[in-house]
């Protein structure tokens, strides 16, 4: 598989990460290697990287790529879920800095050969790693209408999701639907472009991004890795998270927030008696999108965006965390 990946908002991800100031960093979707290779970059000559990708693909490249840091990067084939299963394996009991990087990469999506594209026959597959059980394939033939119709609703945000559910059904009961080519045409054929706007993506663009999320399990393995990964964070270690999908970056928001203010008492109490002290906090006020000049160099950006956020330590003064807040890009 060829891998022609281009990371996204580097520059703002380092901005936010810090390598510089840290240790040890984890970059947990490896994908080209590219935001591996920055932060290696910019790491002190003592500091090392643990990667993680569910591509074992990928971690044979970004190995090959990255072999003049081998002494220096920790790599694991597996889940982003996994990071403190691994930084046990390696006794490591927290770190400077974590980067989740949700986007898919142009080889998986295009080169794969597991249907990810709606503008190639192939089998519709859709598994990042082999040893996932559950295809594409098993929920388009599988499930009832109603829930393709929840499904394509939830997860991909399509208006015409239980339109496009009864036409799958009708033509699965013919045969069973196991090209992508097949689904993007049965697709294609009831969604309407009434739209300049709805002309401007592909009319199956929302159900392959709902399958890609329910076979991958991308939103519950999201949840449990934001409720894990702030306790594998140093005093002062930084979490940045890229989402290209409004329900991602929902999530990621609505956690950092809880994490921020987990006070549960009244907006009238006169002071806190639940004791919950804040765990993070939040470095971008607003999501940061990359630039327009980036956009042009890599269409694939326009979609990403960043938070970012820092871990508050019980050594951390008041007076110090007010100063935590970033500048340019906050």
């Amino acid at each position: 598989m060829p891998f022609h990946h281009v990371p996204v908002m580097t520059q703002e991800i380092l901005h936010y990460l810090k390598p510089e100031q840290g240790r040890i960093f984890t970059d947990c979707t490896l994908g080209g290697g590219g935001h591996a290779r920055a932060i290696l970059k910019t790491l002190p000559p003592e500091g090392i990287l643990i990667g993680i990708d569910w591509d074992r693909e990928a971690i044979a490249h970004v190995r090959q790529v990255l072999n003049p840091y081998k002494n220096r990067m920790h790599l694991f084939h597996g889940n982003f879920t996994q990071l403190p299963d691994y930084l046990q394996q390696l006794k490591v009991p927290a770190v400077d800095g974590i980067l989740l990087d949700l986007g898919a990469s142009l080889q998986q999506l295009e080169y794969a050969g597991k249907g990810f594209s709606f503008n190639k026959d192939e089998p519709l597959d859709m598994r990042m790693d082999d040893r996932t059980r559950i295809r594409a394939e098993d929920l388009v033939n599988d499930l009832s209408e109603k829930e393709l119709a929840d499904l394509f609703k939830s997860f991909g945000e399509e208006r015409w999701a239980k339109r496009i559910a009864k036409k799958v059904v009708r033509v699965r009961v013919r045969h069973r639907i196991r090209s992508s080519l097949e689904l993007s045409e049965i697709v294609s054929a009831v969604v309407p472009l009434r739209t300049p706007a709805a002309r401007r993506i592909h009319p199956a663009t929302r159900v392959f991004m709902a399958l890609r999320i329910a076979v991958n399990r991308e939103l519950e393995n999201l949840k449990a890795f934001l409720d894990r990964a702030v306790d594998v964070l140093n005093p002062l270690g930084r979490l940045c998270i890229v989402s290209f999908h409004s329900l991602e970056d929902r999530m990621v928001k609505t956690r950092f927030r809880e994490l921020e203010n987990p006070c549960t008492c009244p907006p009238d109490f006169p002071w806190c008696t639940c004791h919950r002290k804040p765990v993070l906090q939040v470095l971008t006020k607003r999501p940061v999108r990359p630039s327009d000049a980036e956009i042009r160099k890599n269409p694939m950006a326009r979609s990403a965006r960043l938070r970012a956020a820092v871990r508050i330590g019980t050594d951390v003064s008041p007076v110090y965390r007010e100063g935590i807040t970033d500048d340019a890009h906050a």
